[in-house]
């Protein structure tokens, strides 16, 4: 009931301004034995993909706390794991406001943020000292990107910058090649530079896991917007390179038809309800593209329980919220557990 009043009085707020409360909000809550009251448990069941065991399959995608400012209010709503980032090596300020638009009536999100992030040094420390980290009680994923001004020749020196700053605090380190909002930061999906770009990335893990004795999963997360070809071309890039895992989808560019016409124009990324089909298609091509075993998470469009078995049929492992966790709270992570969980441990695709 508190959680949802909080919720409508953040709606009538300026998009952005009523995230930024609700992270700060979370972070003094995570602070304070006050986790434990706007807490939920969701019942374990372990599902094991990447070597990792994650205590329920539902995670919050990358996006909503990208300097890992509020790991420990967020963790005691029930996620079974949190993703941060996407974080670059050095700080920047994004693309300028207003860039956050909520289209409430197509239950749906557009955002042209660009990477606003406070660099992965703040990123590390935020991480330390979170109770999140020192108790090792949850599973945490850390998207990585490059600086806007940094050309796409130079790339890799930044997904390996911030590889080699988190990998030692991170479950999984995912390489975020897919948002729309960083000028050409899509090209990196092309033939090429895609294959180029893992390559390195695995040779950056090889080195760390040397010098360090710990192996750290590498994931890609990739748009919506790929024709069959494109992904049939980053499918076998992503078997050849031995990359760990992968993220089907990052929002989209495209805009189906939606009700808000006006806020619907903007330009940016389009989350929320109006991407659930198109992010399951790409998840579905990419399941028979990879086979039955290959670790896939489902992200893009789940706003309930049906969606999440939506995304257990298309051919997904784990599931990942944002725009619904918006919209929803907390009561979606436990209806996407329950859904998911019902639907039996294997995918319809393996049953």
């Amino acid at each position: 009931m508190l959680e949802s009043l909080s919720r409508s009085l953040l709606h009538r707020l300026d998009p952005e301004t009523a995230h930024d409360l609700s992270l700060r909000s979370l972070a003094a809550i995570g602070k304070t034995p006050l986790r434990l009251a706007v807490g939920q448990a969701i019942e374990e069941k372990p599902v094991t993909c990447m070597g990792i065991t994650f205590p329920n399959p539902v995670g919050l995608a990358a996006g909503f706390d990208k300097n890992a400012a509020a790991l420990d209010g967020l963790s005691a709503m029930g996620f079974g794991f949190i993703e941060v980032g996407t974080v670059t090596p050095r700080p920047q300020a994004g693309n300028p406001k207003p860039r956050l638009f909520r289209l409430s009536e197509d239950q749906a999100i557009i955002n042209r943020m660009g990477f606003n992030n406070a660099g992965v040094d703040a990123l590390v420390n935020n991480i330390k000292a979170s109770r999140y980290h020192r108790r090792n009680n949850g599973v945490l994923g850390i998207n990585v990107g490059k600086n806007k001004d940094t050309p796409n020749e130079n790339a890799l020196d930044d997904y390996r910058h911030g590889f080699e700053k988190t990998h030692e605090l991170a479950d999984y380190v995912v390489i975020n090649v897919s948002s729309p909002n960083t000028p050409d930061l899509r090209k990196l999906q092309n033939e090429a530079s895609f294959q180029a770009l893992l390559d390195g990335m695995k040779t950056a893990q090889h080195q760390a896991h040397q010098a360090s004795g710990k192996y750290t999963p590498l994931v890609v997360k990739i748009s919506p917007d790929q024709t069959p070809e494109q992904l049939e071309f980053m499918a076998t890039a992503i078997r050849e390179s031995g990359f760990d895992g992968l993220i089907c989808t990052n929002t989209t560019i495209s805009r189906p038809l939606l009700r808000n016409t006006r806020l619907g124009s903007e330009s940016g990324g389009l989350s929320g309800q109006p991407l659930l089909a198109k992010a399951n298609q790409t998840l579905a091509q990419m399941r028979a593209l990879l086979g039955p075993d290959y670790p896939i998470l489902g992200a893009g469009g789940v706003l309930s329980g049906e969606d999440a078995r939506s995304k257990q049929k298309a051919g997904a492992d784990l599931l990942q919220i944002y725009t619904g966790f918006v919209y929803r709270g907390s009561a979606l992570i436990a209806e996407a557990a329950r859904a998911w969980q019902s639907a039996g441990k294997k995918r319809d695709s393996q049953a």
